[in-house]
Order: C-alpha cells, then sequence, then structure tokens
C-alpha cells in the first residue's frame, strides 16, 4: 500500500467516525485505532497515523494489545455521559453505531424537539447504519428534556441520545 493510499484510507477513517479497523490483504495486514472520544475535527487523523505504522510491522503482536485498552478507555467516557440523567430523566440510548439523524431529510422538521410529549413506540430520530436508516422510537411515554447529539453526527452503540423525562 502506498503512502498517498494508506492517508486517503486515515482521512475516510477519520471521517466516517469509526474508532477501529482492521485490513488484511495477502501483501500486509494493518489494524488503525482512535480514541472513542476523540473529534475527528480536533484531533481524528493523528491517532490513526500514530497506530497505523506499529501494526505494519508487528501485526500479530500488535493488535491485540492495541485493543485492550480501548474498552477501558470506554467505559470511564460512558459513565460522565450518563451523570445528567441522575435526576428524575431516563436517557434513551443509541441501539446500534451509526450516523445519527433528528429527521427523515434535510428539508423535514426534526421528529422531536425539546419540550415535545412522545408516546411509548414513536419514531423521535434515524440511525443510518450501511446505507440503511433505522427508525428509532421512545421506549415510554415522556416529555423530551434534552437532545444529547448534533444532526448529522456518528454515535457509538449505547450512546445517549435524548433524556426523556417520564410522565
Amino acid at each position: 500500500m502506498k503512502a498517498k493510499e494508506l492517508q486517503e484510507l486515515i482521512d475516510f477513517i477519520a471521517k466516517s467516525g469509526l474508532n477501529k479497523v482492521n485490513i488484511e490483504t495477502e501483501e500486509f495486514k494493518i489494524s488503525v485505532q482512535r480514541e472513542p472520544n476523540t473529534k475527528v475535527v480536533s484531533g481524528g487523523a493523528p491517532a490513526p497515523v500514530q497506530h497505523a505504522p506499529a501494526p505494519q510491522a508487528a501485526p500479530a503482536p500488535q493488535a491485540a494489545p492495541a485493543a485492550a485498552p480501548a474498552p477501558q478507555a470506554a467505559a470511564p467516557a460512558a459513565a460522565p455521559a450518563e451523570a445528567p440523567a441522575a435526576s428524575n430523566t431516563v436517557a434513551l440510548k443509541a441501539p446500534m453505531i451509526g450516523t445519527f439523524y433528528r429527521s427523515s431529510s434535510p428539508d423535514t422538521p426534526p421528529f422531536v424537539g425539546v419540550g415535545d410529549v412522545v408516546e411509548q413506540g414513536q419514531v423521535i430520530c434515524i440511525i443510518e447504519a450501511m446505507k440503511l436508516f433505522n427508525e428509532i422510537e421512545a421506549e415510554q411515554r415522556g416529555r423530551i428534556v434534552k437532545v444529547m447529539v448534533d444532526n448529522a453526527s456518528p454515535v457509538e452503540y449505547d450512546q445517549p441520545l435524548f433524556l426523556i423525562e417520564p410522565m
């Protein structure tokens, strides 16, 4: 793989919001990983650049140790995100990774906004994963207190999307 192709791959991964990618061909094996809480704009590209050369030098030994710190780093990051839910609100969390959308298209208004009352089973957002648009429904009746994610941004599994005050 040429340096330009490697840089294009790293840029694609940074823009996609993925935290880990493994690629194996007959010629090489590469594992790219970045910290889960790293913003794509501020530090997404430098993290994969640092990890990419190591797997090329020793692919098998580096892949396992590189994967071990990620779950440890993800666990503390999830706890602060749940802290606002300590009052009488419940966090509606992402059931999958993908891209979060507040409306069905850019020209239509959001499904819900802050202050709206939602019913159990009501569609409140969409998560796009692998070109499939998955409707995410409210798990219970309540009032939207806060939208935790910006429109068209990547989300991780179990990431809080909305804070809902049960009714």
